[in-house]
């Protein structure tokens, strides 16, 4: 498994993957230092997160190869269909998988996402709007959902 470290605005992250797709892009709590060489294999996920950040791509096109059990994926798959700077509640997310009684099972696989922003589970939130659990962190969830808001607030002072 080949592995890449890039800087983001929200700390570093690991990238893994192969030639047969991406595995996973994790945030990281500690400081890294950058990846002077990135693998063949993830030059494109790199260069993909890169434009994500600078505000050029709303969609990735990546083969995706993360590890999970079955349910996970399916999952996984359904987070991958809410568009960029939308969101929906965890009891949406589970009514679209056809069972609103498994919210708690679709909430910890979306806790379980091993790929950070290219699978967007930062866009799954409380039903009430607020932020509610994140494996990177709320602050990052927060980052992240402005980041994509179509319409940003002006600061006037």
């Amino acid at each position: 498994m080949a592995e890449a470290l890039i800087k983001t605005p929200l700390g570093y992250a690991r990238i893994e993957g192969n030639e047969n797709g991406l595995a996973a892009v994790r945030v990281l709590e500690s400081n890294e230092n950058e990846s002077n060489l990135i693998p063949d294999v993830l030059e494109d996920a790199v260069y993909q997160l890169k434009e994500y950040f600078a505000g050029e791509r709303k969609t990735f096109n990546l083969i995706l190869r993360p590890e999970g059990t079955d349910f996970q994926k399916k999952v996984w798959l359904a987070l991958s269909n809410i568009p960029y700077g939308k969101t929906i509640s965890y009891w949406e997310l589970s009514k679209n998988l056809g069972n609103t009684k498994a919210i708690r099972a679709v909430a910890a696989a979306n806790g379980k996402n091993p790929l950070w922003i290219v699978v967007p589970c930062h866009r799954v939130i409380g039903s009430d709007g607020s932020l509610t659990g994140y494996a990177g962190g709320l602050h990052r969830k927060k980052w992240l959902l402005d980041h994509e808001n179509p319409y940003k607030q002006q600061k006037f002072f």
